[in-house]
């Protein structure tokens, strides 16, 4: 166990469901007075084991405020967040860095990777952080590229792959830990039509294999690839699992 984690930090909520994100009352406040803008405005969302679920909602709903709280980037004003039925809410940095690296795979619309090393020193990233042995972090990176298909291109550089196989790298990093929960933020916004189509498959094979998946997107043809969305307005869930046949019925309304 990580020695800046105590046992008063890992008190779990008394429940024996499986939720892996649960808001409760989550409020997030910039400002005070005339100013206040209240980004959040008492969400309450959860999503279980094996859900693939996908945020939207208009620009300023709250849907980006949500995703930097349920990835541990950022804190609420109020209200309790458990993650895998840790709460997590008022973590410091310190102990929300380390939840970030064992529980929660990101993958962002940009890749992020570093230009200077190859796809499979990419992936072995985040165990060198995690202090996990060079052997058991090559064997690991090398079985997370070939799940998304890479197996050909483990020494090659960002700059020697097209976009679509530099976002499966970011994925395959994303995944490398194991964590509870894959949290997308846009991943399909720098890819064309033909290559989002083969990044969504490798999110709906992930979850088909028991990941949780949960996608932030503006692209309703991509919200409907996942099985529930939570539709934000104003800061708040206004619904919180409507099904794809359902979304084109409240984006018209």
């Amino acid at each position: 166990m990580n020695p800046n984690l105590n046992t008063q930090d890992l008190q779990t909520i008394p429940t024996h469901t499986k939720k892996i994100i649960n808001l409760e009352h989550i409020f997030k406040i910039y400002g005070t007075g005339d100013t206040e803008v209240r980004a959040l405005n008492d969400v309450n969302l959860i999503v279980e084991t094996g859900e693939y679920c996908s945020i939207m909602g208009p620009s300023g709903s709250g849907k980006s405020t949500a995703m930097n709280i349920i990835g541990c980037l950022d804190r609420p004003t109020s209200g309790n967040y458990y993650l895998d039925n840790v709460d997590v809410a008022q973590m410091d940095d310190t102990k929300l860095a380390h939840i970030r690296n064992q529980k929660i795979g990101f993958v962002f619309q940009q890749f992020h990777l570093l230009s200077q090393l190859s796809a499979l020193e990419n992936v072995m990233l985040p165990m060198v952080y995690g202090s996990v042995p060079p052997k058991e972090r090559q064997d690991r990176a090398t079985e997370a590229l070939i799940r998304v298909g890479l197996e050909k291109r483990l020494s090659n550089k960002p700059t020697q792959l097209s976009g679509g196989q530099q976002q499966r790298v970011a994925i395959a990093r994303a995944i490398v830990n194991n964590p509870v929960l894959l949290l997308a933020d846009e991943p399909t916004g720098a890819l064309d039509s033909h290559t989002t189509q083969e990044v969504l498959e490798i999110f709906g094979e992930l979850n088909h294999s028991g990941m949780t998946v949960v996608m932030v997107t503006h692209e309703l043809e991509v919200a409907r690839h996942t099985q529930r969305i939570a539709w934000f307005v104003d800061g708040q869930v206004v619904h919180s699992h409507l099904t794809p046949d359902e979304l084109s019925r409240v984006v018209i309304s």
